[in-house]
């Protein structure tokens, strides 16, 4: 398999399909990071304080131009979810391998955020099947932790379904002081 950082591999099923996110995405994702009930549930830890509620075009083209940024100095790939039905996107998917002093060391961080009129666990399941499968090689990693926060029925409900569990662990942030919880984690 090509390296992640050389080509964007594209996942689909008769649902949702993730390929890498483009400019073209920007007025869906605005409706995604403008969305106010979604905003809860998006994992901003250790994002220097974004909490990536962008309402306008001017800041979700900034994000965008960040995100590529990013996968060019390979810190991160980052996925649109494309509705196949409405052909609409309707959130995104971050992964990258982590290596720390804590628990989530050769870890893959998955971040998933979504409309809020996705936020139900059929829609995450189906979604998170597409990658979580490849994770672990396309990373090279031996676990895969993502936020669920306890408000995050839904989110809860789908990821204990695929085998995720919830950690008491914390992530320590690259500050060296902040910590984060509420992660679940799948092992390989």
């Amino acid at each position: 398999m090509k390296s992640i950082y050389t080509e964007v591999a594209i996942f689909e099923n008769g649902d949702f399909m993730l390929r890498k996110i483009t400019k073209d995405d920007a007025e869906d994702l605005l409706k995604v990071y403008s969305d106010k009930k979604s905003l809860p549930f998006f994992n901003s830890d250790n994002c220097h304080g974004d909490n990536f509620f962008y309402d306008t075009l001017k800041k979700i083209n900034k994000a965008l131009d960040f995100w590529e940024f990013s996968y060019e100095k390979k810190y991160f790939v980052r996925w649109s979810i494309v509705e196949k039905k409405s052909n609409k996107t309707v959130g995104t998917i971050e992964l990258f391998h982590r290596d720390s002093e804590d628990y989530f060391s050769n870890c893959g961080i998955l971040r998933l955020d979504l409309r809020s009129d996705y936020e139900n666990a059929y829609s995450i399941i189906s979604i998170l099947n597409l990658i979580v499968p490849y994770t672990f090689e396309i990373f090279g990693c031996d676990k895969i932790a993502t936020k669920g926060i306890e408000p995050a029925l839904e989110r809860r409900k789908a990821l204990s379904e695929m085998g995720f569990c919830a950690s008491d662990e914390v992530v320590k942030g690259n500050d060296g002081v902040s910590e984060y919880n509420s992660y679940f984690v799948k092992l390989e």
